[in-house]
């Protein structure tokens, strides 16, 4: 009987909390997510690496000529430089598709 019972508390959890569609939110903003990295790695992070002047981003680095046991003290900017480039165009991409979807409608309760 309470396994029934919790089965059914389980339903209506998902029903109510709206866990199917965060699921689904979540797969496509994955997928959004992995096509957004791509396009900011092949189109965008190159023409910032030339006029920067490093063939590849992500090998930018600062030596700041600090140095200990035969070691540099090395801070790769131009990895967290992609990384912020790629977290602001994921969140551009996601913007644009929750309004062309029109996606910001369905959350709000029907009264």
């Amino acid at each position: 009987m309470a396994t029934s019972k919790h089965a059914k508390g389980f339903v209506d959890f998902v029903r109510e909390q709206g866990v199917v569609g965060l699921a689904v939110g979540l797969a496509i903003g994955t997928a959004a997510g992995a096509a957004v990295k791509e396009i900011v790695d092949q189109f965008i992070n190159p023409p910032v690496g030339f006029v920067l002047g490093g063939a590849d981003l992500a090998e930018l680095t600062w030596n700041t000529g600090l140095s200990r046991g035969g070691e540099d003290l090395v801070f790769g900017w131009g990895a967290i430089l992609g990384a912020i480039i790629t977290l602001l165009a994921t969140a551009f991409v996601v913007y644009q598709l929750v309004h062309i979807a029109k996606l910001d409608r369905l959350d709000k309760k029907k009264d």
